[in-house]
């Protein structure tokens, strides 16, 4: 803990500074997986990328104390070298924990446990004059739950204890096709109130082919089964293999899944945006070039290559939630309106089953006379080549979700006016946390979650690609693939030593 003390007291000395001229700041953490562009430089940012660390697993209170900057494969492979896993994983490797809460997370199990944030006990963070602080859904319960999905704009959150369960081999995956929306939303209903099922989702290929797929954990694969892998360069993509084997099936397809393939399936192809790739560069689509091209299909360099070739303004990139009861009128919606396929399904249990939760951006989630579950759709596609219509497209979606009072993941861009913003997320209890710690003068959610014209501008015309070649395609793409390339943090990995984000004292001999 001496390293850990050492760089949360650097940390509060630099928001000391700030906060002394009422100085709003940035957060480096080292990676993302947002889509939104963001200007930093060395003047406004606090450097929090040493926090890396699983510090401890407690095999007794089943928890895993690990600080922001952890991705979710050095979690779950430090949690499960004692056999256990946490509640939430979120479906990409690179996906910080500190990411994870105040960006409101959540996956295939958040139908059991809700969204990351939920499965955190408690928090250390470091208040903007400097002071340090810990919080829980106990103690200062205000400033925990201020803290989640507040994308750090109420400190610096530099330690997590996240809750873990035990762990088991296999996932029992069931594929249950269906050839309505309908039939397909009762049946997420039905699982996801089913104790017995540990995971829930589903993909929409069309409005008439859907698959839902309900998962348990198991501990062995019945005889003369062979377990499916989708984690190695020669295995299928997810959503792929899941089409294939369920397209002309009357029954469910049963397979049998190993916990980190399940946990993380939909890394290789980014769920399938990456096959939209294969398109902007002229490449078949097709399992040798799959194969060829495995090392730049995970989200990881994705990521890198979309912020660095400014690809993600061209594309609709939305996770939006709303409730059961609304779900059957917003998948017409998005049919008609915007004919993207494959969308992602995903229940999430919102509802804050804890006392004294009605804080933050999200305190109606503690409103018993709220819906205790949304139903999120992954949206991610192409748009039409005029950027104002992408424009329109993404700001109709915003206005649906509000019509239908759904809401939205802000790891992607917002087009929301301040006003309408504040409409769909609750001001008051946020801004009230913010007030009592001090944090009034940093930019708001909004503030950093808008679309940020300048930002984009800015780097667009701080990159070293010709001017002349900025939007042609492919050109602009693989500038982005180059600079993937050239950062490389994702495909040196093998090459390191040490086991990333685990402290020296958990790693393996």
């Amino acid at each position: 803990m001496e390293a850990h003390n050492d760089a949360v007291a650097s940390i509060s000395a630099r928001l000391q500074e700030f906060y002394a001229h009422r100085q709003p700041f940035r957060v480096y953490h080292g990676s993302t997986n947002s889509t939104r562009t963001v200007l930093k430089s060395r003047d406004n940012t606090v450097d929090t990328s040493a926090l890396n660390h699983v510090l401890e697993i407690d095999d007794v209170k089943k928890t895993a104390l690990v600080e922001p900057n952890v991705p979710m494969d050095a979690l779950v492979g430090a949690a499960m070298a004692r056999g256990l896993v946490p509640l939430v994983v979120m479906e990409f490797p690179g996906i910080t924990v500190g990411g994870g809460f105040s960006g409101s997370a959540g996956e295939s199990s958040s139908c059991r446990h809700g969204p990351f944030d939920s499965t955190v006990n408690w928090i250390e963070i470091v208040l903007p004059d400097g002071d340090v602080a810990k919080a829980s859904k106990t103690e200062r319960s205000d400033l925990f739950w201020g803290a989640a999905s507040a994308f750090g704009t109420l400190g610096v959150v530099t330690l997590l204890e996240v809750q873990l369960r035990d762990a088991k081999p296999f996932v029992e995956l069931t594929h249950y096709p269906a050839s309505s929306f309908v039939d397909a939303r009762q049946k997420i209903q039905d699982d996801a109130a089913n104790e017995t099922v540990d995971f829930v989702d589903g993909i929409a290929f069309s409005a008439k082919s859907l698959v839902i797929c309900s998962g348990r954990l198991v501990d062995a694969v019945p005889a003369n089964t062979k377990p499916r892998r989708y984690l190695r360069r020669r295995d299928p993509w997810f959503y792929l293999d899941v089409q294939k084997r369920t397209r002309k099936a009357k029954q469910p397809v049963v397979d049998y899944v190993p916990l980190v393939d399940y946990l993380f399936r939909w890394d290789r192809g980014g769920f399938w945006v990456a096959r939209y790739a294969y398109k902007y560069f002229f490449t078949p689509f097709n399992r040798i070039t799959r194969a060829a091209l495995d090392s730049f299909m995970h989200a990881r360099v994705m990521y890198h290559a979309l912020h660095k070739s400014g690809l993600s303004d061209t594309y609709i990139i939305q996770d939006v939630g709303v409730s059961y009861a609304a779900a059957d009128g917003f998948a017409q919606w998005v049919d008609e309106t915007l004919g993207i396929y494959p969308v992602w399904l995903c229940p999430i249990r919102v509802r804050r089953n804890t006392p004294d939760a009605a804080y933050g951006l999200h305190a109606d989630f503690a409103d018993p006379n709220e819906p205790e579950f949304m139903l999120n759709f992954g949206v991610w596609g192409p748009g039409p080549d005029d950027y104002n219509e992408i424009v329109r497209l993404n700001r109709a979606i915003e206005h649906k979700l509000h019509e239908l009072g759904g809401k939205k993941t802000l790891y992607a861009q917002a087009y929301y006016t301040e006003e309408e913003f504040w409409q769909t997320y609750n001001r008051p209890a946020y801004d009230s946390v913010r007030d009592k710690y001090h944090a009034s003068h940093l930019p708001s959610v909004y503030d950093k979650v808008k679309v940020d014209e300048n930002a984009k501008k800015d780097v667009m015309e701080g990159s070293k690609m010709p001017k002349s070649l900025r939007h042609v395609r492919p050109f602009q793409g693989l500038y982005g693939v180059y600079k993937a390339w050239r950062g490389g943090d994702y495909l040196l990995q093998s090459k390191k030593k040490e086991a990333p984000g685990v402290a020296p004292s958990l790693q393996k001999n």
